[in-house]
C-alpha cells in the first residue's frame, strides 16, 4: 500500500515503510489555467477521495481528469501529470474552435454522440473537457459588398436562415460581413457580383426549377436576362448558370435590324421575324438573334435601284404581292425592307460608251441580248449574263489586252487582267489584219479587217488560228485570233540531197503576203480556208526545192544555188527566166521572194573537209598578223622602259624635298600642341563653372514655374469640379420639377378625359342610383320618417329632429333621396 503525506508536518518513517520520493511541492494552478491528470483518484459526491478496504486510494485507471484553478494539491499514488499547466484558450471574435466529441454525453447543453462535431464561437474562453477534442481553429470568412459565399451541406442541417438543407444542397450567403461556416457546411467558393450597366446585361439559365432573388419562378432550362433596370449588381445563384454577357444593341436613326424568333409579350415566337428601326436601344432576349446584324438604311441615288423579292404575301401600297414576286425600288429614296421582303441585290445604272456593252438575259424567256452605247439599268426580270469562251480564246484575249496596255503606257508594268464575262467581248484588230467571227445561231461567219474594233454578240465566237512555228517548222506552235495579211517573212530549214549524194541543210527565208480584193466576197473568204497556211506553204516550197536539187551535183548547186531554188519555187517563163512570185490559189497567199541564209553539209566528212580548208586559210592569216603585232609591241616596250627610268629619278628627288618640309611642320605642330593644351584646359574649367551656375539658376526658375503651373491647374480643376457638381444638381432639380409638372398635367388630362368619356349625366345617374334604390326599399318597409346619409358628411340634427316628429315631414324626406349622397348608406 502506498500513501501520500501532506504537509506541513514532521514525518517519521516506520521500519516497514519506504519513502518513494523526496518532498515535492504542491501543484498550483493559476487563475485561467488548467492541467490534465491521468489515472485520477475516484471521489464521491462530496468530493472526498474514495479509499479501498486496504486504505489504498481508488483510481480510475485509463481515465483522465481536467482540473482548473483551485488551492494547491498533491498527486495521490498512481496519478500522473499529463503535460504542463496550460492557459485556457481565448477564442477571438470572428473565430471558432472546431470540436469533436470522443465520448457520448451532454456537451454544451446538447446530447452528443462520439464523433459529433460542432463549433465553439468567440469571443469567449474555451473550457476544455475530457469528452471533447479540439480538432482545429476556424476563422470567419469576410464577405465583402457585392460578394456572396457559396456553401454546400455535408448532411441535412438548418442554415443560418433557418432553412432546412439536404446533404449535397448548395446555397448562397449574401449578407456582407464576417461569416463562420458551420462544421456541416462546406465552402465551395466566393462568388463575386457582376456589375450591370445600362449597356450590359446578363443572360442566365436555370439549372433546375427554383424561385430567383426577384421572386420569380424559373423552370429548369429557362433562360432570361437581368438588366440594369432589375438590379445594379447581380450574384449568380447556385441554381443559375451564367450563359454570357449581352451587350446593348443600339440603332441610330439611319439603321435597322431584323430580329429572328422574337420574344413578344414574354412569349417567344419561333420562326417569326420582327423589324426594328432606330433610334432605339434594346437587349436581345434569350433565343433572339439578328439576321445579318445591324444594317444601314438603304439610301438610293437617282442612278440606283433595289431588286426585291416577296418572301410571303403582302400588300405594297395598292399592289398585292405574292410570294416570289420580284420588283424594283428606284431612287432617290430611303428604303427599309419589311420582314416580308428580301433584298436580292443593289443595282446601279451601267453607263456604256459606243465601244462598250453588256450581255443581258431575260429570266422569263431566257433570251440573251447585247446592250451598247447607252446607260442601262436592269429590269426586275433581267440579269447580267456571263459569256463563256474557249480557254485558248480567253488566253489570247488577255495576252493581247495586256500587250496593248503595255504599248499605251510603257512605264507601267502590264499584268494580265481577268476578263469581266458580263461585258461585251471586244477585240482591237491590228492594222493589216483580219478576224473571222462565227455566229452559232445564224450558222454563218463574217470577216472583219483592221484596224477596227469588233464586238462579239451573245452567240458569236472567234475563229482561232493554229499555225506552225520554229525552225524547222512544227505544227500548232502559234495560236492567234487575228490573221496578219503581210507582207511578212518566215524562215524554214530544208534538208536536200544532190545527185552525187551530198546532203545539205538549207536555211531559207520567204517573203509572203495575202493578195485580197476586198470587194470580192469569195476572195475574202479564201484567206481563212487553209487553217495552217504557214505549214502548208513551207511544205509545198520544200518539196519543190528538194526536187530541183536532186538533179544537180554538189559543185553545180554550190555555184548556182540561189538561181536553182528561185526557178524551182517560182517557176520559169518562156525565155527560161524565174518568175517573180509563187501564188497559192486556195487562200491567195503570195510568196514574193526567197532568201537563202545558209547552206551547211549534213554529212560529217564533207563538213570536216570544208572546215579544214577554212582553218588552213585562217592560220596563215593569223600568223602574219601575229608577227607584225610582236614587232610593234617590242618597240613600244623599249620606249616605255626609258620613260619609266626617267620618271623614277624625278619622283625620288621630289620625295626628299617633301620629307624635309614634313619634318619642319612636325616641329611647329609639337610647339603649338603643348601651348594650346594648357590654354584649352583653363578655358574649359572656366566654361564648366559658368555652365553649372547658369544651369542651377535655370533649374530653380523651372522648378518655381512648374510649382506655379501645378498649383494653378489644381485650383482650376477644383473649380471645374465644383462648378460641374453645381450644374449637375441644378439639372437634376430642373428635371424633377419638369417631371412633377408633366405628371400633374397628365393626371389632370386623364381625369378630364375620363369625365368627358363617361359624361356628366352618366355620373349623376350612377351617384343617384344607390340612394334612390335604398329610399324605395325603406318606403316599402312602411317607415314614416327616416334620413339617408353616407356616414361621413356632417348633418344638422337640430333641423332634422323636427322633421322626424311628424309623419308628413318624414314622408317628404323620404321623397327626396338627394339629401345626402355616398356609397355607404345609414338610416335613422
Amino acid at each position: 500500500m502506498t500513501r501520500t503525506e501532506l504537509g506541513p508536518l514532521t514525518f517519521t518513517r516506520q521500519d516497514h515503510e519506504t519513502v518513494l520520493t523526496n518532498p515535492l511541492p504542491m501543484i498550483m494552478i493559476p487563475p485561467r489555467h488548467y492541467v490534465i491528470i491521468a489515472n485520477p483518484a475516484d471521489r464521491d459526491a462530496k468530493g472526498t477521495v474514495v479509499l479501498e478496504g486496504s486504505g489504498q486510494v481508488k483510481l480510475r485507471h485509463g481515465d483522465e481528469e481536467i482540473r482548473f484553478q483551485q488551492p494547491p494539491f498533491a498527486l495521490y499514488p498512481g496519478e500522473k501529470l499529463v503535460g504542463q499547466i496550460s492557459a485556457l484558450q481565448v477564442v477571438a471574435p470572428n473565430t471558432a474552435l472546431r470540436l469533436r466529441a470522443i465520448r457520448d454525453g451532454v456537451l454544451d447543453g446538447e446530447a452528443r454522440l462520439a464523433g459529433d462535431e460542432w463549433l465553439f464561437r468567440g469571443p469567449d474562453t474555451y473550457i476544455p473537457r475530457i469528452e471533447v477534442q479540439v480538432t482545429t481553429a476556424v476563422s470567419a470568412i469576410i464577405i465583402k459588398p457585392n460578394q456572396a459565399l457559396r456553401l454546400r451541406a455535408r448532411k441535412e442541417i438548418k442554415d443560418v436562415y433557418g432553412v432546412l438543407r439536404k446533404a449535397g444542397e448548395e446555397w448562397l450567403v449574401r449578407e456582407a460581413g464576417a461569416y463562420l461556416p458551420d462544421v456541416n457546411e462546406e465552402v465551395v467558393e466566393t462568388v463575386s457580383a457582376v456589375v450591370l450597366t445600362d449597356k450590359k446585361a446578363l443572360q442566365l439559365q436555370a439549372v433546375q426549377t427554383f424561385t430567383d432573388v426577384f421572386k420569380k419562378q424559373r423552370k429548369a432550362g429557362e433562360e432570361w436576362l437581368v438588366t440594369f433596370a432589375d438590379a445594379e449588381t447581380h450574384l449568380t445563384d447556385v441554381h443559375e448558370r451564367l450563359v454570357g454577357e449581352v451587350k446593348l444593341t443600339t440603332l441610330t436613326s439611319r439603321q435597322y435590324c431584323v430580329v429572328v424568333d422574337p420574344v413578344i409579350g414574354g412569349v417567344q415566337h419561333l420562326g417569326k421575324r420582327e423589324l426594328r428601326k432606330g433610334e432605339v436601344s434594346f437587349f436581345l432576349k434569350p433565343g433572339e438573334r439578328l439576321e445579318k446584324g445591324i444594317q444601314n438604311v438603304n439610301v438610293l441615288d437617282p442612278e440606283e435601284a433595289l431588286l426585291l423579292r416577296a418572301r410571303e404575301a403582302l400588300v405594297d401600297g395598292d399592289i398585292k404581292r405574292k410570294p416570289g414576286d420580284r420588283w424594283m425600288i428606284n431612287g432617290p429614296t430611303d428604303y427599309v425592307p419589311p420582314v416580308e421582303v428580301e433584298i436580292l441585290e443593289r443595282r446601279r445604272s451601267i453607263p456604256l460608251d459606243d465601244n462598250e456593252g453588256i450581255y443581258i438575259r431575260n429570266i422569263d424567256t431566257g433570251k440573251v441580248s447585247m446592250v451598247t452605247g447607252r446607260a442601262c439599268l436592269l429590269k426586275p426580270n433581267e440579269e447580267l449574263w456571263q459569256k463563256e469562251l474557249p480557254e485558248v480564246v480567253e488566253r489570247l484575249l488577255v495576252r493581247d489586252f495586256s500587250r496593248d496596255r503595255a504599248e499605251n503606257n510603257a512605264a507601267t508594268s502590264a499584268a494580265p487582267v481577268a476578263r469581266d464575262k458580263t461585258r461585251v467581248v471586244t477585240y482591237r484588230i491590228p492594222h493589216n489584219a483580219a478576224v473571222q467571227i462565227y455566229d452559232f445561231k445564224a450558222r454563218e461567219s463574217r470577216i472583219v479587217f483592221g484596224p477596227d474594233l469588233v464586238m462579239l454578240g451573245p452567240d458569236e465566237t472567234f475563229t482561232v488560228l493554229s499555225l506552225s512555228g520554229d525552225v524547222p517548222k512544227r505544227g500548232h506552235v502559234i495560236k492567234a485570233v487575228a490573221l496578219m495579211l503581210g507582207p511578212d517573212f518566215m524562215t524554214d530549214a530544208v534538208v536536200v540531197e544532190t545527185s552525187d549524194h551530198a546532203r545539205l541543210s538549207l536555211k531559207v527565208s520567204y517573203n509572203w503576203q495575202f493578195m485580197i480584193d476586198r470587194k470580192d466576197k469569195e476572195s475574202i473568204a479564201k484567206i481563212f480556208s487553209v487553217p495552217d497556211f504557214i505549214g502548208d506553204a513551207c511544205k509545198a516550197i520544200a518539196s519543190r526545192v528538194r526536187g530541183a536539187v536532186a538533179g544537180q551535183s554538189f559543185d553545180s548547186f554550190h555555184k548556182n544555188s540561189a538561181t536553182l531554188i528561185r526557178k524551182a519555187v517560182f517557176g520559169v517563163d518562156a525565155q527560161g527566166n524565174p518568175l517573180s512570185n509563187f501564188v497559192f490559189n486556195s487562200n491567195n497567199l503570195v510568196i514574193s521572194n526567197i532568201d537563202i541564209q545558209s547552206v551547211e553539209p549534213v554529212d560529217q566528212r564533207t563538213r570536216d573537209a570544208l572546215a579544214k580548208s577554212v582553218q588552213l586559210a585562217i592560220e596563215i592569216t593569223t600568223k602574219s598578223q601575229e608577227a607584225s603585232a610582236r614587232h610593234e609591241a617590242e618597240s613600244r616596250e623599249q620606249a616605255a622602259r626609258g620613260l619609266l627610268e626617267r620618271q623614277k629619278i624625278l619622283d625620288e628627288a621630289s620625295a626628299e624635298k617633301h620629307k624635309k618640309e614634313l619634318l619642319t611642320l612636325q616641329a611647329e605642330s609639337a610647339e603649338v600642341e603643348s601651348t594650346g593644351q594648357v590654354t584649352a584646359e583653363a578655358k574649359a574649367k572656366a566654361s564648366a563653372s559658368l555652365i553649372e551656375g547658369e544651369a542651377a539658376v535655370q533649374q530653380a526658375e523651372l522648378q518655381a514655374h512648374a510649382f506655379k503651373i501645378k498649383s494653378e491647374s489644381e485650383m482650376a480643376q477644383l473649380k471645374a469640379r465644383q462648378q460641374a457638381d453645381v450644374n449637375h444638381k441644378k439639372a437634376l432639380s430642373e428635371m424633377e420639377i419638369e417631371k412633377a409638372r408633366k405628371l400633374a398635367e397628365i393626371e389632370g388630362e386623364k381625369f378630364a378625359d375620363i369625365v368627358d368619356a363617361i359624361g356628366a349625366d352618366t355620373i349623376k345617374s350612377i351617384a343617384q342610383a344607390g340612394p334612390e334604390m335604398q329610399a324605395k326599399l325603406l318606403q316599402g318597409l312602411g317607415l314614416k320618417g327616416f334620413m339617408i346619409t353616407d356616414g361621413s358628411s356632417p348633418i344638422n340634427l337640430f333641423n332634422t329632429a323636427s322633421g322626424l316628429v311628424g309623419g308628413h315631414a318624414g314622408a317628404k324626406k323620404a321623397a327626396r333621396p338627394d339629401v345626402a349622397e355616398g356609397s355607404d348608406m345609414g338610416d335613422f
